[in-house]
């Protein structure tokens, strides 16, 4: 409703409520619009449609397509989990981040029509362009593993992924005193893929310091071949998994959980052998799909992702559209940082489009995931396409360090509020190349 946002803030709200329009209070997407036609168009308001809007507002006007009133910090949840931040700490009022020059138009995409340069809405709104930027994010699918929907919040069963699911991961964890306690990788796409082994190490720094840790065991099971995706990290990650008492189990997916028994089946993706386990406490890194607004319209790929050139972030038919974050063909990990990378390359080459001048800026598939350890450390990985590494200090990255935790639990939300979705936070590629004396 209005009455949810705080106009007497300061003048930048109060433009921006007028900006939204009136609507009919029994339908929260309803909206009347003051115009139907936008220089641009930002489907999403999430970190990569923020970023990518706050730029454009000078190049002329923009819509953003947001229905939700709250903005979150996603990669604070895994902290959440473990009892360090809360999820208040996560979220932000979204009128503080879409940018007060832009329109917000608080419904959803229903469908993409870029033949005729138009998207239409929930709310019955048929909006043209002269660009669209897709910035969509991707879907959590929990109901991909059978009864974990019905499980989730319950039984000992925790997700990070979702805006108050860590909540309940502390609440287990924080109770636990002895018992087995089981993390999972999917055997899908996953955004922050770094995320199901991260609490791990937390967890059993947790339960050392509260003198449990002799009681309890602790167990990765991931779908990949390896504990990584990048042998660097794999490397260093499985050394530590081990040093710690984390056993690892590779190529092992979960496909089943009942909560009332605290039993989970996991099927060897060599074998296919299925093989139950019990549990006390169970963290699932949930699949990840395409959204089936962009999955089912011209816009997608086979996979069913925004289909784009991975160095320019340019749709590879239609021209004047663009794609920023998870929802697009990038084959990287969908990460934070990387819509930060991406933001800068793809303002730069929506910019020479609009001049017809030829695009330079490429896109190099920097992501970064930052590994909290345990012990008030972490391993900070930063790689590219194909596993290059990326790393932006000139020391081993690999290396839990107390410098990088600083980082990832201090630092970074600022850079994420004040820089990122501001549009001025464009990724660590001028501070790496710096320290590299120009060399990376």
């Amino acid at each position: 409703m209005i009455s949810n946002f705080r106009c007497d803030q300061n003048v930048r709200h109060c433009i921006s409520m007028l900006k939204l329009g009136t609507r009919d209070l029994s339908n929260p997407l309803v909206l009347r619009r003051f115009a139907s036609h936008y220089k641009f168009v930002v489907a999403g308001g999430g970190s990569g449609g923020c970023a990518v809007a706050s730029n454009l507002v000078n190049h002329g006007s923009v819509a953003v397509i947001e229905p939700t009133l709250h903005h979150y910090y996603q990669p604070m949840w895994t902290l959440v989990g473990a009892g360090i931040k809360k999820t208040a700490d996560s979220r932000n009022d979204q009128i503080n981040c879409i940018p007060g020059q832009a329109t917000w138009l608080r419904t959803s995409v229903s469908s993409f029509n870029p033949d005729d340069n138009t998207v239409m809405t929930l709310d019955g709104g048929k909006i043209t362009y002269d660009y669209l930027v897709v910035a969509l994010g991707l879907e959590v699918r929990f109901d991909k593993i059978k009864g974990l929907k019905e499980s989730l919040g319950t039984n000992g069963v925790c997700s990070n992924y979702g805006p108050g699911n860590a909540d309940y991961t502390w609440e287990v964890l924080s109770s636990i005193k002895s018992g087995k306690l089981l993390f999972t990788f999917p055997n899908a796409p996953i955004k922050c893929a770094g995320a199901p082994q991260k609490i791990m190490y937390l967890a059993e720094s947790h339960l050392r310091k509260a003198g449990v840790r002799g009681s309890c065991t602790l167990d990765y099971h991931t779908a990949l071949p390896a504990i990584f995706g990048v042998p660097k990290y794999a490397e260093a990650l499985t050394k530590l998994a081990a040093d710690k008492g984390c056993g690892v189990h590779t190529k092992s997916n979960l496909v089943e959980i009942d909560g009332e028994n605290k039993t989970a089946v996991f099927q060897d993706l060599d074998s296919g052998e299925l093989n139950s386990e019990s549990f006390d406490m169970i963290h699932v890194g949930p699949p990840c799909a395409p959204l089936p607004v962009y999955a089912e319209s011209s816009l997608a790929d086979a996979g069913g992702w925004v289909d784009v050139d991975k160095h320019t972030l340019q749709h590879t038919k239609y021209k004047n559209v663009f794609s920023i974050g998870d929802c697009n063909s990038c084959p990287t990990g969908k990460t934070a940082a990387k819509v930060a990378a991406e933001s800068g390359i793809l303002y730069n080459n929506i910019k020479k489009v609009m001049a017809g001048k030829e695009m330079k800026k490429r896109y190099n598939g920097y992501t970064s995931c930052p590994l909290t350890v345990g012990d008030d450390k972490l391993v900070l990985a930063e790689f590219g396409y194909d596993g290059a590494i990326l790393e932006t200090f000139p020391f081993n990255q690999a290396k839990p360090r107390w410098i990088s935790y600083f980082m990832k639990k201090d630092i970074m939300p600022h850079l994420y509020w004040h820089g990122l979705v501001r549009g001025t936070w464009r990724g660590p590629g001028p501070v790496r190349k710096l320290l590299h004396l120009g060399r990376a």
